[in-house]
């Protein structure tokens, strides 16, 4: 894996340690996270945050324990880090840390006081919601350790006030049991129980959010570090609290044994293969119902399209074909009138995209390709079948084919974004692109031709499936063309309200980059010309992936900053998409054109925010900060499905 390693002046800088953020997954949608100053900056930070029901309706528990070591001189220096209402940044432990590092996706902090080192690290148990968190003396000693625990039961997604009632504590073995909820265990404990109020989380500030929570101090862990190599540790744990789990330096151990046979078993070619093949396992969760995919944490649940997006590289590139099997037949339960549910992070089932459902058809078909499984073809091919009949048909939100010309519309009610191009503000869609959007119809000529594969390997004759294929691809050459040197983004969308008397009809030739999938896809419906990717090229590329939109165009937003309004109009009107960079590696590639610069700087950033691992989105304007989720399935899937296709 590729070396991510901060000294001294990276971790003692507060803007750019505070800015790095780690992750340790338990295989459910929890997680702990924090940032490499020790600072928690989102209200999403934890050392224990447990997944509910669904992956998204998670819970913070084990908010920090905050170390403070007593020296032979008796003199006590803190080594923990909080920032307060007031601005204030107190203690500032961050400033003593001579070494960070992410090995084995197991985070390690070393701080020194003179002689004295002390380390940390931190991992969780797979399959279950217990983090251990583990301290080391290195050198110097003897010493004495005390860890705060601040705790608090929430949802990831709010606050929890000292106005309020105060966590209820229970006296354990080792420990307490918060709230009846989890339990901590550790050394000498001893129970306080007051209120730390104004927290701050700065990221939450720059976000428009509250950035302010108060804690509850629940008490104070103690433990000798007498010589090198002694230990004092904690372990938090949810669920069946009467199970306590292995001690915590063996929880680290495991952990770090199975982040190995994770990267050996995807085969990676390369150091950030590796890299990208442990990320892809953070986001591969077991639930009740089987696997499922987190699209992004902190905050994201399962959504379909993302998981979908991200099949190929969360599950073909890692040699995890029998959990996705299992995945697909779990997913074609639940379509409905042609459509694939969308779970999304409500927890209800809703049938509310016209993409997930065709990219469903395409991780079906690269399944069946890459692993050779025709027996699950043949499994869902009914399945598919009535997809296809469906579209043909016409199911909700207009969705369906038109017969004037084989090419997949769809509309419904104003307040509905049915592509990936979702974002609402105040109820009214951002993007709206009703009408016959190109990724649209690439997917839906993408899927024809699969579906007929899948048939005919079947034995059965796909001759309508074919007829279906042929017309659409003729329309779409015709159709899809613009006379400004790219493709229309979305063909037979309304017209607008100005001037009067215009057509029924407006072609939308806004450079936006779901044009890619028209070259990208198995059975793209254009050979690639490489006038055309080049000219999209100079006007998206950024080094971290395509912009939603050129900076030239009518409403480009080059940040994707502030409140949740502004963010989300920003959010598909020019800001950056990591994702997209494998469509245009495969568009690219298709040309004959050279490839791997384009991935420089994704490559550069798996050490920049969420560390191994690639941010949701970025800002359109230069540097391109990285924003969104730090953490995200489908920029990850395809980072790595790109570097694959290389071989």
């Amino acid at each position: 894996m590729i070396d991510i390693r901060f000294g001294p002046r990276s971790c003692g800088e507060l803007s750019t340690a505070a800015a790095r953020e780690w992750l340790v997954t338990d295989g459910r949608g929890g997680y702990a996270m924090g940032t490499v100053a020790g600072l928690r900056t989102r209200r999403y930070h934890g050392l224990l945050v447990v997944a509910g029901d669904t992956p998204a309706s998670r819970k913070v528990g084990l908010v920090s324990l905050d170390p403070a070591v007593t020296l032979p001189s008796g003199r006590q220096v803190r080594l923990g880090a909080h920032e307060w209402s007031s601005g204030v940044v107190d203690p500032r432990g961050f400033e003593l840390l001579e070494h960070f590092d992410l090995a084995d996706g197991v985070p390690r902090w070393r701080w020194r006081v003179g002689d004295v080192v002390i380390e940390r690290e931190i991992a969780m148990t797979y399959g279950r919601s217990c983090v251990a968190v583990v301290h080391r003396l290195i050198s110097g000693g003897p010493v004495r350790l005390d860890l705060a625990a601040a705790c608090t039961w929430r949802d990831a997604h709010g606050e929890r006030r000292a106005d309020g009632p105060a966590p209820r504590l229970e006296p354990a073995a080792g420990g307490a049991v918060v709230d009846g909820a989890y339990r901590l265990a550790g050394p000498d404990w001893t129970p306080r129980g007051q209120w730390w109020h104004g927290v701050r989380h700065r990221t939450e500030a720059e976000r428009g959010l509250h950035p302010d929570e108060d804690l509850w101090y629940a008490g104070r862990f103690t433990g000798a570090l007498d010589e090198p190599g002694a230990t004092v540790s904690v372990l938090a744990w949810a669920d069946d609290l009467a199970e306590e789990p292995p001690p915590a330096t063996a929880v680290v151990e495991a952990a770090r044994r199975r982040s190995r046979a994770v990267v050996a078993a995807a085969k990676p070619g390369d150091a950030v293969e590796a890299t990208l093949a442990l990320a892809a396992d953070a986001f591969v969760v077991r639930t009740a119902t089987g696997p499922d995919v987190v699209a992004g944490y902190p905050w994201f649940g399962a959504w379909s399209r993302d998981t979908m997006i991200s099949y190929e590289g969360l599950f073909l590139c890692t040699n995890r074909a029998d959990e996705g099997r299992d995945l697909l037949r779990a997913y074609a339960a639940t379509l409905n009138e042609g459509m694939l549910a969308n779970t999304a992070d409500t927890g209800r089932v809703e049938y509310n995209t016209v993409d997930a459902t065709l990219w469903f058809l395409h991780a079906v078909h690269r399944h069946v390709t890459v692993t050779g499984d025709t027996d699950l073809g043949d499994e869902l091919l009914p399945a598919l079948h009535r997809v296809m009949e469906a579209h043909v048909a016409g199911t909700r939100y207009g969705i369906g084919v038109d017969p004037a010309d084989g090419l997949l519309t769809q509309g419904g009610p104003p307040d509905v974004a049915l592509t990936w191009m979702d974002a609402r503000v105040y109820g009214v869609p951002v993007t709206p692109r009703t009408g016959k959007p190109v990724e649209v119809n690439a997917l839906w000529i993408n899927g024809l031709a699969g579906v007929a594969e899948l048939t005919e390997l079947a034995g059965r004759d796909a001759a309508g499936l074919h007829d279906l294929h042929r017309r659409a691809v003729t329309a779409f050459r015709e159709r899809f063309p613009a006379p400004v040197g790219w493709l229309h983004d979305v063909v037979d969308a309304p017209a607008p309200a100005y001037p009067l008397g215009g057509a029924a009809h407006h072609d939308d030739d806004l450079l936006r980059p779901n044009q890619l999938l028209a070259w990208s896809l198995p059975h793209a419906p254009l050979e690639p010309d490489e006038a055309t990717l080049r000219r999209i090229t100079e006007a998206l590329f950024t080094p971290l992936g395509p912009r939603s939109l050129a900076p030239d165009s009518p409403g480009f937003a080059g940040r994707h900053r502030g409140g949740p309004a502004d963010r989300d109009s920003a959010y598909h009107q020019g800001t950056v998409w990591p994702w997209l960079t494998g469509p245009l590696l495969d568009a690219y590639r298709r040309a004959g054109l050279p490839t791997d610069d384009l991935l420089v700087g994704l490559v550069g950033h798996l050490a920049e925010d969420g560390l191994g691992s690639v941010s949701e989105t970025a800002d359109g304007a230069a540097p391109h900060a990285a924003t969104g989720c730090p953490f995200q399935a489908w920029s990850v899937a395809e980072l790595l499905r790109a570097r694959r296709m290389r071989r």
